[in-house]
């Protein structure tokens, strides 16, 4: 696929979802398209290859919550992976501070050498485990959003996420379509951990892709023995 046909396809599905994107932001994305599919023979960075599955499940998927970093200056993506949503997300917002976290660096290491490529700045790419890095000072509750796609239940990923976001921030955790019997097995975890669910929202994509947008609002600091460590939030999630 050359860039005119991937902007085709890119711009015709960012119009049903509004999302607005320039050239130079279009480039980007292409130019990060082809460089993850070029690295995914050495490093599996993704199963998805076929590049208009690649723009849909990967940057339109991403891009659908770009509206909650207006007015936000400092974002962490826990579990990042091969940088989504987090890449897409800092494409189109040039003068926020990234975060991206993961505990796989050879995925890291991809997003590394792309992100330098592309020339992104403002952009921070760490092999971490989040409850290692929520214990550290400069990063504990220092955040305006977190985010996810991570596929673990929604306690344990907010039991991951919130601990690093600011009183008066956002958790915004991107799930599937069975998303409301873990948010009811939440509810005390959210309580917890010093949040407040705020919002949801639905969007159907090409290929009968279901997206949910759930937001959870940071209303108290979270205490410090959260996130747990030795795999507890997974093994023993909060109920």
């Amino acid at each position: 696929m050359n860039i005119e046909e991937f902007k085709k396809v890119f711009l015709k599905e960012a119009d049903k979802n509004n999302i607005n994107v320039n050239d130079e932001e279009l480039e980007n994305l292409y130019k990060y398209m082809v460089g993850i599919i070029g690295w995914n023979d050495k490093v599996n960075v993704t199963a998805i290859t076929e590049e208009k599955l690649f723009i849909v499940k990967h940057f339109i998927d991403s891009l659908l919550i770009n509206h909650y970093l207006q007015g936000k200056q400092r974002i962490i993506d826990i579990g990042t992976g091969g940088g989504f949503p987090g890449i897409p997300l800092k494409i189109l917002n040039k003068e926020k501070k990234f975060t991206l976290i993961d505990s796989v660096n050879k995925k890291l290491n991809v997003i590394r050498d792309l992100s330098e490529k592309i020339g992104l700045e403002n952009l921070e790419v760490i092999h971490t485990r989040a409850e290692d890095l929520a214990a550290k000072k400069e990063y504990r509750e220092m955040y305006d959003v977190a985010t996810t796609r991570a596929v673990s239940n929604l306690s344990t990923i907010l039991e991951y996420m919130l601990p690093f976001v600011k009183v008066g921030g956002i958790a915004v955790c991107m799930k599937g379509p069975n998303y409301k019997e873990e948010l009811d097995d939440a509810k005390k975890a959210i309580e917890i951990l010093g949040g407040k669910f705020e919002l949801i929202e639905t969007f159907n994509l090409e290929g009968e892709m279901e997206r949910n947008i759930l937001v959870i609002k940071k209303i108290k600091n979270t205490s410090n023995k959260f996130p747990r460590g030795q795999g507890k939030p997974l093994k023993q999630p909060i109920r």
